[in-house]
């Protein structure tokens, strides 16, 4: 349709209907991996993933079926397919928690699929006992769809949407400030990442094996760590197995789970001078180093420590798997004294890489922030000065800067308006703003690392909801999904 004979509010919906169809045809396959695990191992819930994978694919093939008359999608459908898409595929990702009975109502469902598929890893379940084999790997399973993103692993198998909004849908989705592809056509991008994501998955689940780590337990760790997601398998997490060869090993990938998969697709193909070079990467690894040495400072302090690995492995194993939002925290941590939480708040806050599986702001947006800060503080003693901010030695241009000081700025106030809303909900004012910044923040981490027993199941069922909507914000990076909120979105 010609754009002069538009309507003033015109969207092509029948174009966005089809691709959610395709959307959900590769929700159902991945469905099929926890329906065959629960017909092999006889599982009490394989009828509700059978009836879940039915619904899924007649959804779907009615959707994919629609004939749109123009395949033409602009940067407004982009924007709208990527914010509902994560809500949709929650929706019919829900329907295994509830067809098992594993979760009573559909606000702890829908509270559950969206933390797996933001890769919070917040729990409406108060204990994983008795919960089928099914479910815990549809848990984890989600955590890895959504690490990479399901609409970039939909750009990867769907060539035809490289012509028809793809670059906006990828940039939608794809974290970070800006976005380089990595080959001439996104669909090729797409692949080049999830591969990169699939082989670091594959080893990670080979690593866990020699540890004597059960096939099963193997593969949902290895797919919750690597999307930086930290679902459990059990009441007990991973570091309940007692391995200091786990520990580490889980702490390598969590690591490469917040480094810019971009950075490793050039250290693979032969430029691993650009990961070598690349300021935010440097950034990242000083920021580990520098919690590592606070934590060690407070266990010292604190006179906590009884082993070596109290000094060594356990605090580098907090710092990594707080800035990479896994979430995972030593059993002992909320007797590690308030230096040890204020440094983990800071870490959540910053988060990992841009272009990674972690949550935060994104350490790069950290970096724009203070150069900024320096040069306004340079030119306030030299004011004819002619300043920029430089990132790898490429300056940035003032409207990156204008974007990444007004996200940090709803950034705060989305915390703030998430803790004040929880507050008068009845939750205890500490609390209220810790789980507003771990769910923006996609860390789940809970009050338990302060020893308050408040689960996330005890929260009420508006405050789920509210917890939910931040997920997403946090998980799209504010923008993608605020936009629908601002009336100009909706003008042509």
């Amino acid at each position: 349709m010609s754009s002069v004979f538009r309507p003033k509010f015109y969207i092509n919906v029948p174009m966005l209907l089809r691709v959610v169809g395709w959307l959900l045809m590769i929700l159902a396959a991945f469905m099929l991996f926890p329906t065959i695990a629960g017909l092999l191992t006889g599982d009490k819930g394989v009828m509700g993933f059978v009836w879940s994978l039915l619904i899924t694919l007649g959804a779907g093939f009615g959707m994919m079926s629609i004939r749109p008359k123009s395949r033409e999608m602009g940067k407004r459908e982009a924007i709208l397919l990527v914010s509902l898409t994560w809500e949709i595929l929650a929706l019919f990702g829900m329907l295994p928690f509830l067809f098992c009975d594993t979760h009573t109502n559909v606000t702890d469902a829908f509270f559950e699929t969206m933390s797996g598929f933001t890769t919070t890893g917040m729990s409406a379940l108060n204990t994983l006992h008795g919960v089928p084999d099914s479910i815990i790997l549809w848990r984890c399973v989600t955590q890895w769809i959504g690490g990479m993103g399901i609409i970039l692993f939909t750009l990867a198998v769907l060539p035809m949407l490289n012509y028809q909004g793809g670059m906006q849908m990828f940039n939608a989705e794809v974290t970070g400030i800006t976005h380089d592809k990595l080959r001439p056509r996104v669909s090729n991008t797409a692949k080049s990442l999830w591969l990169i994501y699939i082989i670091l998955t594959g080893c990670l689940t080979v690593l866990l094996l020699f540890s004597g780590m059960k096939f099963f337990d193997a593969v949902c760790y290895g797919l919750s760590i690597m999307s930086t997601g930290g679902f459990a398998v059990a009441d007990q997490s991973v570091l309940d197995l007692g391995s200091i060869y786990v520990k580490i090993v889980v702490t390598v990938f969590m690591f490469l789970g917040g480094v810019n998969f971009s950075l490793m697709y050039a250290a693979v193909t032969g430029h691993p001078r650009r990961a070598l070079r690349n300021e935010p990467l440097k950034w990242y690894v000083w920021w580990i180093l520098i919690g590592y040495a606070l934590f060690c400072l407070n266990v010292l302090l604190r006179n906590i420590g009884h082993s070596v690995g109290d000094f060594t492995l356990d605090p580098l194993f907090q710092a990594v798997s707080v800035i990479s939002s896994t979430g995972i925290t030593e059993p002992d941590f909320h007797n590690w004294g308030s230096l040890s939480e204020m440094v983990l708040i800071m870490m959540m806050m910053t988060g990992a890489c841009a272009g990674s599986t972690s949550g935060g702001a994104k350490i790069d947006r950290f970096i724009v922030l203070f150069k900024f800060l320096r040069n306004e503080f340079y030119k306030m003693m030299h004011p004819s000065a002619v300043t920029t901010v430089c990132i790898n030695g490429k300056g940035t241009s003032y409207l990156v800067v204008q974007k990444v000081l007004a996200f940090l700025f709803v950034y705060i106030f989305v915390i703030i308006g998430c803790g004040i809303l929880l507050v008068i909900m009845g939750l205890p004012l500490k609390t209220a703003f810790f789980y507003g910044l771990s769910a923006i923040s996609n860390a789940g981490i809970g009050t338990e690392i302060n020893g308050i027993s408040w689960q996330f199941s005890a929260l009420p069922a508006a405050g789920k909801w509210l917890l939910t909507f931040v997920m997403l914000v946090g998980r799209l990076e504010l923008f993608t999904v605020m936009l629908l909120f601002v009336p100009s979105f909706w003008r042509k």
